[in-house]
């Protein structure tokens, strides 16, 4: 299985971040890549830095303009409130009527939903690279390897077309499933992470050629909110090509392991020629910011089933933070996925 990740994917480093109206220490650090990548390497997994495909690849998922809006504006956001400030909207356009401002500190709530996404020196470069990571991982799939694991970090699942959510910047898992396109009619993205994929259910929900399935506690009572009810299938030609498969808070392994196997028969009935999944370590019982009880061997079985599909398929990481089980879960998962496609 071939592995893509760039050192530059670390310089994002946000120390805080307002969550239920406190201010409190952001969870998507770069240790969380540093355990990952130390994991792989003590598992005997060549890391392979990523080729620089531009910006085009990302620009065919998201806004231009948004992509645009990105390499400098925490320089901007330095030059006008000071270097102490804390990159974040504080303002917000409603339900985007309206034009996109000039002012940085506009721009920021126009490109931004939530105080999630903070902007630091190294942001540009470790989103520019992580998205490269999916990228590369993509074309090492279509041209021949049977998986590869994109090792992005920042994660993506969250970034919808035009604006940053969630931690996350670019859709590294849409743009990893854009890139199949181009060699497969149709592809699949499911999503494992615990949290709803909603920037990849807003970037595809009008589509029919890319299945997405995301297993997830319900919205109405768990982040990210707004995206990923049952009832949300597709539109247009998409419609019937979504499908969010809901988790009660506190799930059980098995439980979950129940949601994979309906999410894969939809994948089968779709006839997916290539999967991408989103993968979440923070299924697991102890992540910091857990919501079912997932644990390594489940991960590993998890993997399996994936790989069970019997498709070319590309590994995208998304979330999964500080717990104490983080590399246990990514080292139960990888290396059986591996295994079980040798």
């Amino acid at each position: 299985m071939k592995v893509f990740f760039d050192a530059r994917q670390l310089g994002h480093a946000p120390t805080t971040y307002f969550r239920r109206g406190a201010a409190m220490p952001h969870q998507e650090q770069p240790q969380r890549a540093e355990i990952l990548r130390d994991m792989l390497l003590a598992n005997d997994f060549a890391i392979t830095a990523p080729a620089d495909n531009g910006l085009d690849p990302i620009k065919a998922v998201h806004n231009p303009d948004y992509v645009d809006f990105l390499p400098d504006a925490h320089a901007r956001f330095v030059e006008s409130a000071g270097p102490d400030a804390l990159a974040i909207p504080t303002m917000h356009p409603g339900l985007r009527r309206g034009k996109e401002p000039k002012d940085i500190h506009g721009q920021l709530g126009w490109w931004m939903t939530d105080t999630s996404t903070p902007l630091t020196a190294g942001t540009w470069d470790a989103a520019y690279w992580s998205a490269q990571s999916a990228i590369s991982a993509a074309d090492a799939v279509a041209q021949d390897a049977r998986a590869s694991y994109a090792l992005c970090r920042p994660p993506g699942h969250h970034a919808m077309r035009d604006c940053a959510n969630g931690f996350c910047f670019f859709n590294n898992a849409c743009i990893a499933a854009e890139r199949l396109r181009k060699t497969y009619g149709k592809v699949a993205l499911i999503d494992v992470d615990v949290h709803t994929g909603n920037g990849s259910l807003d970037i595809l929900y009008a589509r029919g050629d890319i299945f997405f399935v995301s297993l997830h506690p319900d919205p109405a009572t768990y982040p990210t909110f707004y995206l990923g009810h049952a009832d949300e299938t597709g539109e247009g030609e998409g419609e019937g090509a979504s499908l969010n498969i809901l988790l009660e808070q506190g799930a059980s392994q098995d439980d979950v392991l129940a949601a994979l196997d309906r999410a894969l028969e939809a994948i089968r009935g779709f006839g997916a020629e290539a999967l991408v999944v989103s993968l979440g370590f923070d299924m697991a019982a102890d992540d910091p910011l857990a919501a079912v009880q997932v644990y390594p061997e489940g991960f590993a079985e998890m993997a399996r089933r994936l790989a069970a599909l019997d498709l070319p398929t590309v590994l995208v990481q998304e979330g999964g933070y500080l717990g104490p089980s983080l590399a246990d879960n990514a080292r139960s998962f990888l290396t059986s996925f591996r295994e079980a496609t040798r």
